[in-house]
């Protein structure tokens, strides 16, 4: 009888779920990403059956590949009960990394620090000229697409306490008059995003937008910058808006499973 219902019991185990459980399990407990090699020393499986798994994990969207790397995405994040423990920067990297690939630009996250905005995260694009930031980077945040975005999520006299005295025109396209500025963060509370068209620098445009905490408040700002030759701005509103909006979103979402 015993022998009956191992038999049964082991008709019903299915070897590939469970290999592509402790997987996934590997895979949501380094949300900075793991090698194929990685993932099989860790799990003690063959390559290629980890390999299938993988592969299997990225078509349903629970992880991402770039490079070597297989990093988690919000949706195997929200299994994982590490995802309470991990601060904005970390929780945030998958989502940038899977940004910058999807457009082939690099993305960032910044908060607000006086008049700056601060770097917490950055997942650079694989490409010989690109925009040179960094983690710990600093912008005057009137003049950038995320401190905008931060700005105009601020009560007006609260905003004031960030915004220089006097508005240095950076190139030829910057807004140097507070009341257009005013005029600008309006804009961007309607829309929900931030363009930015050769402000900061010339050649250099970016798209930004809020990162919400679980009370509704705008607490980061993500964003992907590029250089203006290789979009044009219809381009931009077409293909760059909805994919950093999403990506805000998703991490919005991601923050908010921290509080559940």
């Amino acid at each position: 009888m015993e022998s009956t219902e191992e038999s049964a019991e082991s008709r019903d185990f299915v070897t590939a779920l469970a290999r592509g459980l402790d997987v996934l399990r590997v895979c949501a407990g380094r949300p900075e990403g793991l090698t194929l090699s990685e993932v099989a020393n860790f799990v003690a499986l063959p390559r290629a059956a980890v390999r299938r798994s993988l592969i299997t994990l990225v078509s349903t969207g629970y992880l991402f590949q770039t490079g070597r790397l297989f990093i988690p995405t919000t949706k195997v994040l929200s299994l994982s009960a590490r995802v309470k423990d991990m601060p904005l920067p970390r929780l945030a990297q998958p989502i940038l990394e899977s940004l910058s690939k999807v457009l082939d630009e690099s993305a960032s996250l910044a908060v607000l620090d006086g008049k700056d905005i601060l770097y917490i995260g950055r997942a650079e694009a694989n490409r010989i000229l690109s925009v040179d930031l960094s983690v710990g980077a600093r912008l005057p945040a009137w003049c950038t697409s995320m401190g905008r975005v931060l700005l105009a999520s601020l009560p007006e006299e609260e905003r004031k306490q960030h915004i220089p005295d006097q508005l240095t025109m950076r190139t030829v396209h910057t807004i140097g008059d507070k009341s257009q500025l005013n005029g600008a963060f309006d804009s961007i509370r309607k829309q929900g995003f931030c363009i930015l068209d050769q402000e900061l620098e010339l050649g250099l445009r970016s798209v930004a937008a809020p990162v919400y905490d679980s009370t509704g408040k705008v607490i980061a700002a993500l964003n992907v910058g590029m250089h203006a030759a290789r979009l044009s701005l219809d381009a931009v509103d077409e293909n760059v808006v909805p994919a950093v909006v999403k990506a805000a979103q998703d991490l919005s979402e991601a923050i908010q499973l921290q509080n559940k």
